[in-house]
């Protein structure tokens, strides 16, 4: 399993977003730059998390977006679901799929379990500390 390119520039770009002050109103060409990311790529990225309600859009002359809550709120998990969707590993985890092997399958039970552990580490990791983590990188220093 691989992040897609497409969560890897989302998360780069709530990072960014992250390390604003708080209501900070910023631009993508601005993002796309500092986090080494294509614009129009990252343009389409933050209709997705706009759509997800993890940043606004400010139209006008002083437009751009703000992120919606505390960076210490919103985590990995929330960043890669709205670009990617619902984690899944198997589409007989998805909530969706009825397999004829559900009631049997011994792999279905450990990757629910592995699933969730998945999820449940993307939970932990928030932009906040993300953003103190980027910020000391680019420092120089070394993160814990």
């Amino acid at each position: 399993m691989k992040l897609t390119r497409a969560a890897d520039y989302a998360i780069r770009g709530i990072i960014y977003m992250a390390m604003q002050p708080e209501g900070a109103i910023v631009v993508i060409p601005e993002i796309a730059r500092e986090m080494c990311i294509p614009v129009g790529f990252l343009g389409r990225i933050f209709q997705s998390l706009n759509r997800a309600a993890i940043v606004i859009s400010h139209r006008g002359k002083k437009g751009g977006y703000s992120l919606t809550r505390d960076p210490a709120q919103l985590t990995l998990k929330d960043v890669i679901e709205a670009v990617e969707g619902n984690i899944s590993l198997n589409v007989c985890l998805d909530g969706y799929s009825n397999c004829e092997r559900m009631a049997f399958c011994p792999t279905r039970k450990h990757l629910a379990d592995i699933q969730n552990n998945l999820v449940a580490e993307l939970e932990k990791y928030d932009f906040a500390l993300l953003a103190r983590e980027e910020k000391m990188a680019r420092a120089g220093e070394k993160t814990p």
